[in-house]
């Protein structure tokens, strides 16, 4: 099989986050009898995006700081730790910046380049390349520790947590690294289906489980000390004739809520399991590529139309739906105090109220979109644009 065929469909997610439908288009004339699945939700049948929806603001985002890195792509996302948060660029760049203010303490160059990260914990920052290379740098100065290999470019951003370094490679393996010398401890690795949408998001590590989904549509929890298999469930099964139909992959964060771990596959459905034995507790049909969140309150999914869904935790039951800022290219939900805030494709994050839905403020940035899922930052989220930007807003 040719590579290219495996990271095919990633090209409408990576063009649809730069803007740009037009290559897509082309690059799919060559299969004009085969069925393909619909990006338009995200790449948009044109270069811009519908316009900005009519607003009476009853809610204020505001810049709690920003700062400056270099740009980046889908595989970067700020990794926060208790004392620091850190960020990274594609073109080598990891810097460390502080949490209160975002003022930067330190930047190095990691290498020519950068692929994805970083994943860090109070002592460690780690980043990966798309030769395979994993480099880890101490969190107090920036100095090398150590570095490792992989078998392929990596593509989604480390973790570090429970003395393990994990990383995710485009071939589909998952690796196990001694947070101390980078010596492997395990690896987990399962056959790829011939086509799959290239996963940038990684994984969540919760009380010592790694939960992670995969290509083909199955979310798998792993023990981070052994790389021991826990339980390994279906998401979605792929339905189709085609392989293109088939594509059934989860390219979103697992979330976790209580007891439970739950994920959500393009062209298949959102399902909730049991966190310790993995057996389905509940799910529906709903495709996203952009990612769930919430609490135990609310869960909230941006579906592949590019509407929000919030739903009841318990057992899926819908709460409401907003499909105001569908033209708008909106990435996954976030909670921010009492708001749901997503980015869209031109960098404004929207505040929807978390009770009914309601669209009730919005933030304008640098014009970009963000580079992965916002993330939840005390009572702010927090971002990163594929311009270079950090950005931490709260709202009110």
């Amino acid at each position: 099989m040719n590579p290219m065929l495996r990271t095919l469909p990633l090209v409408a997610l990576v063009l649809g986050l730069s803007g740009c439908a037009t290559m897509w288009d082309s690059m799919t004339s060559w299969i004009p009898s085969i069925p393909t699945p619909s990006f338009d939700w995200l790449t948009g049948g044109s270069k811009k995006p519908g316009p900005l929806p009519q607003l009476t603001p009853s809610a204020t985002a505001q810049l709690q700081w920003q700062a400056s890195v270099a740009k980046a792509a889908p595989g970067f996302a700020p990794a926060i730790t208790k004392d620091a948060v850190y960020a990274a660029a594609s073109n080598g760049t990891l810097t460390r910046l502080t949490r209160d203010t975002g003022r930067a303490t330190w930047s190095v160059s990691a290498a020519p380049s950068l692929s994805a990260g970083p994943g860090a914990d109070n002592d460690l920052v780690v980043v990966g390349t798309d030769k395979g290379e994993v480099l880890a740098f101490g969190t107090a100065d920036g100095k090398s520790r150590w570095t490792a290999s992989v078998s392929s470019s990596i593509n989604a951003p480390p973790l570090v947590s429970d003395g393990i370094v994990v990383v995710f490679s485009n071939d589909g393996r998952i690796y196990g690294f001694n947070v101390s010398d980078g010596k492997t401890k395990w690896v987990n690795q399962r056959a790829m289906p011939p086509l799959s949408v290239r996963n940038t998001a990684g994984g969540v590590v919760f009380r010592g489980g790694l939960f992670v989904g995969v290509a083909g549509g199955r979310l798998l929890a792993i023990d981070i000390e052994s790389g021991a298999l826990g339980w390994d469930s279906a998401v979605a099964n792929p339905k189709g004739a085609t392989e293109l139909e088939r594509i059934a992959d989860v390219t979103s964060l697992p979330l976790l809520i209580g007891r439970q771990a739950c994920a959500v596959a393009f062209q298949g459905r959102l399902a909730c399991f049991d966190v310790l034995r993995g057996q389905l507790t509940w799910s529906r049909d709903v495709s996203s590529l952009a990612g769930i969140s919430g609490d135990e309150r609310t869960l909230f999914i941006t579906d592949e139309t590019g509407a929000v869904q919030a739903l009841d935790p318990a057992n899926g039951a819908s709460i409401w739906k907003q499909d105001v800022l569908a033209s708008r290219r909106i990435g996954g939900p976030q909670l921010i105090g009492e708001f749901v805030g997503v980015v869209d494709i031109e960098g404004y994050l929207h505040l929807l109220s978390r009770s009914d839905g309601k669209y009730v403020g919005r933030f304008a940035t640098d014009g970009k979109a963000a580079t992965a899922q916002p993330e939840r930052f005390d009572n702010a989220v927090l971002w990163q644009s594929i311009a270079g930007t950090v950005y931490a807003v709260t709202a009110k």
